[in-house]
């Protein structure tokens, strides 16, 4: 009879500690980052409770959604962090462009 060895994947903690602050920071779906991870969701959501005990689904959506001063704060917080994101980006593409250009 064959038996299936699988391979299990090892993943540091600073790795767990972003995928689950993608989900409790930064609101993204535990299937979204699942997926977007290649790990079961369900390994997901147990780095959740091991990391993030406190982490209720949707709290920080419904303390902002009576909030409109915290909702001003955030949309300003993110308009800064996308300009620089983009600030950033311009800046890597210019050096990919030098880069490039100096390669034989």
């Amino acid at each position: 009879m064959p038996t299936s060895t699988r391979n299990r994947r090892a993943f540091s903690k600073d790795f767990k500690l972003g995928a689950v602050k993608m989900v409790t920071e930064q609101h993204y779906s535990v299937n979204e980052v699942a997926r977007r991870f290649e790990i079961d969701r369900k390994t997901l959501s147990e780095w959740i409770v091991k990391y993030a005990p406190d982490y209720k689904p949707g709290q920080a959506d419904k303390a902002l959604a009576g909030d409109p001063k915290a909702l001003l704060d955030e949309l300003r917080q993110l308009r800064r962090e996308n300009e620089r994101l983009r600030e950033d980006n311009a800046i890597l593409k210019k050096a990919t462009a030098y880069f490039a250009k100096q390669s034989p």
